[in-house]
């Protein structure tokens, strides 16, 4: 896959169309895989690996702890675990985790509690500037420590903990952060003790879930989730589904355009994960799951849309755990929707890989789509039906961020709207197979390079 900077034209609207489709493998549980295996004894395997830049930077972060890793065909791949604790590094030599703040927390909870660990940290300019306060404070709770002190953004040096000790956490809204103290916990002393008062994402419980010896889940009014230390971790054979965050942005553009309707096969179906759909379904989407069955702890199965008219979204608080990923493209939906829709509780959304509601303010406002943001945690926004923006030209700047580049491509490709994207090349981080699949549903685009 080539990683060379190049802009992206998109100068008409796209015609209707009847297809089917696969996405890339997802994102969390191809990353997640990796890093499970390494720390696990014996071979894994693991099948349909999203082949995106996040995910080859944990390969080359993994390889250069020692770990060997063989591909096998296209995103097939072996890792050869030797167990807990078996990570190593030469002092002071770098770890780059690139874009990937999912990498980034998930690695450093592993390595906070693995022992002779002193390693510098950064990653690429956007990851750089993101805080990572609560990770820090989290995993000095384990005996690790970061340097300098009371800085909370890469470049960091990690030293880990030499006498690791469980701890107690009341896990908050965040997946990345409560994986990360399962993964500390995993090689600490005693038990590491997780209260999940509010659900999040939970790809790492469920692939752990066989290790019986080494975690424990109890279901109640919260969930529970015993971490069992220094014990041993089985080796995983995991075939990875179709991404729901990828399949958000081609079910936002069969809703909106007419006499449309796209079947997309083999997507993970998790829970925690559909909370775009289910919300898109209040408002009168015709969004159907199919050939739902479970492989290795995760739903999968097949979504099915059609072309309808929407309701404006009203979008809670709450709903923002579980489709934190989507909130760019729902902003999309919403702009090409009659009403006024309203989205609550979103000021972590400033702190991604950009400002992700300012930046789509300011994109939505160039198609003459008007939002007002609310002391940083409420957006409104005044949605046109029928939108034709073919007179107006949009210019997107180079954001570092995928998700807006995706879902400024469907907002161009449904109203016409002349755009130019700059460094479409960062899409290659979640879905390095977005071009070839909107080439297949009648997309009309140019590269510049």
């Amino acid at each position: 896959m080539s990683t060379r900077s190049f802009n992206l034209i998109i100068k008409k609207k796209i015609s209707p169309f009847k297809k089917n489709i696969q996405v890339d493998g997802d994102k969390s549980i191809s990353i997640r895989s990796f890093l499970i295996g390494a720390i696990s004894q014996n071979i894994s395997s693991v099948k349909n690996v999203l082949e995106s830049e996040d995910v080859f930077s944990t390969i080359k972060c993994l390889k250069k702890l020692g770990v060997k890793i063989k591909k096998q065909k296209p995103r097939n791949y072996l890792i050869f675990g030797n167990g807990l604790g078996s990570l190593s590094i030469k002092n002071n030599a770098y770890l780059n985790f690139g874009n990937s703040g999912t990498l980034a927390r998930l690695l450093i909870g592993i390595l906070s509690t693995t022992s002779q660990i002193e390693v510098n940290l950064k990653g690429d300019h956007s990851l750089n500037k993101r805080n990572m306060r609560k990770l820090i404070e989290l995993m000095s709770e384990f005996g690790a420590s970061f340097l300098p002190k009371k800085k909370y953004n890469f470049p960091l040096k990690l030293i880990s903990s030499e006498i690791p000790i469980g701890t107690k956490y009341n896990a908050g809204v965040s997946a990345q952060l409560k994986s990360a103290v399962i993964f500390a916990g995993l090689n600490s002393f005693g038990n590491t003790s997780i209260i999940e008062s509010q659900k999040s994402r939970d790809h790492t419980e469920n692939m752990l879930m066989k290790n019986t010896q080494s975690i424990k889940i109890k279901n109640g009014k919260r969930k529970i989730i015993e971490v069992f230390g220094k014990r041993f971790l089985d080796p995983i054979n995991i075939n990875v589904p179709g991404d729901p965050s990828s399949a958000a942005f081609f079910t936002a553009l069969t809703l909106l355009n007419k006499d449309s309707s796209l079947e997309i096969k083999d997507v993970g179906l998790n829970k925690t994960r559909t909370g775009f759909y289910q919300l898109l379904k209040k408002q009168g989407a015709k969004i159907q799951f199919k050939n739902i069955r479970r492989m290795n702890n995760e739903y999968r199965g097949n979504i099915l849309i059609k072309s309808c008219k929407l309701k404006p979204i009203n979008a809670s608080k709450d709903f923002y755990v579980n489709s934190t990923d989507e909130y760019p493209i729902l902003f999309v939906i919403a702009a090409l929707t009659k009403g006024v829709s309203t989205f609550n509780g979103i000021r972590d959304l400033a702190n991604k890989e950009s400002n992700r509601i300012i930046e789509m303010q300011k994109i939505l406002k160039q198609v003459g789509v008007k939002s007002i943001l609310h002391e940083g945690n409420k957006l409104k926004i005044y949605g046109k039906e029928k939108l034709d923006a073919s007179n107006k030209k949009i210019f997107i700047p180079n954001l570092g961020d995928h998700r807006i580049c995706m879902s400024s491509f469907i907002l161009s490709a449904l109203t016409g709207a002349k755009t130019k994207i700059k460094n479409f090349e960062t899409v290659f981080t979640s879905s390095p197979s977005f071009l070839k699949v909107v080439k297949k549903l009648g997309a009309n685009f140019e590269i510049q390079k």
